[in-house]
């Protein structure tokens, strides 16, 4: 299963417009919050912490972000990061980045978690009007931003930036199907990944498949086929898995892109140890991708073929 998929919130879209209805939904409701792009957990746990209406009145509650309902409690955002001078009054949580609870954390709070760190952002970085340039202000529950200059008044909706995402194979001559993968020299230390890349505009995701591994690595690719998709609001993106048959296998790899790519087999993944480990062995990406998601499945598929 993939992390941060797995959303069971019911957005009343049409409901979350109506200030009346939010009124009420407001004061019982269940409140995420978010500080400088970090969520907040329980102490030393990696169990997310809601918070009452109690502990966050004195915030800018009436401009908290709707989340949605689920099992009758109501969800908000709420961004805390400019407000937020004293955490004493959150003593037994912590501000984590999800990421490094990853897949441990409840599919269904992780994908809340993400939900209102992703919409929080997007506030925070569209706060003037991009026609012209005159501030906005939250609307409809937190889903629009309306700009106040009367001769505007643009509604600017919340944008998620597409990403493909591919695991390339080939089956060799000596009879042994390989992958492609790369890394990052920013990336820890022996880490190495599926190649990604974001589509262009007037392009299918299929175009961009092929585009982005022959300008990352130089290797030709066929019959790329979807998989899954994962959103990745780290801090606007959604992931399209794609799986591809390479017509090429010499790497070239683009220093701006990639520090280095090589093909590995199925056996040589399973000795790999994980992302977060210290040392100097190689590593798979981290378990709440869906690099590491699409890698799984691969090595899965005919396990009884080396």
């Amino acid at each position: 299963m993939l992390q941060y998929t797995q959303l069971p919130l019911d957005r009343h879209s049409g409901e979350r417009k109506d200030p009346n209805w939010l009124i009420n939904k407001r004061q019982n409701g269940r409140y995420v919050l978010v500080n400088n792009d970090k969520n907040l957990f329980i102490a030393e746990q990696s169990v997310a912490a809601y918070v009452d209406y109690q502990a966050v009145k004195h915030f800018d509650v009436d401009n908290a972000i709707y989340l949605g309902e689920h099992q009758n409690h109501h969800y908000f955002a709420i961004d805390v990061s400019e407000q937020l001078a004293e955490q004493t009054q959150f003593c037994e949580h912590q501000f984590i980045d999800i990421r490094l609870y990853g897949a441990v954390v409840n599919p269904h709070d992780a994908a809340i978690l993400v939900l209102a760190r992703g919409l929080c952002h997007w506030h925070k970085t569209h706060r003037f009007c991009g026609r012209c340039g005159t501030e906005n202000l939250s609307a409809e529950a937190g889903h629009a931003r309306k700009c106040t200059n009367k001769a505007c008044r643009h509604l600017t909706f919340p944008r998620t930036d597409p990403a493909v995402i591919m695991l390339v194979h080939y089956t060799f001559s000596d009879g042994i199907e390989r992958c492609l993968l790369g890394r990052q020299a920013s990336w820890p230390q022996g880490v190495y990944s599926t190649l990604a890349g974001f589509v262009d505009p007037g392009e299918t995701l299929e175009a961009a498949v092929s585009r982005e591994v022959m300008e990352e690595a130089g290797v030709e690719v066929e019959q790329p086929r979807y998989i899954a998709s994962q959103p990745w609001p780290f801090p606007s993106s959604l992931m399209l898995g794609y799986m591809a048959k390479a017509k090429s296998t010499s790497i070239f790899v683009d220093q701006d892109e990639l520090s280095e790519a090589k093909w590995f087999s199925k056996e040589e993944l399973r000795q790999f140890g994980n992302w977060d480990e210290g040392g100097e062995h190689l590593k798979l990406p981290r378990k709440d991708s869906i690099s590491r998601f699409l890698i799984d499945t691969w090595i899965a598929q005919n396990e009884d073929q080396q």
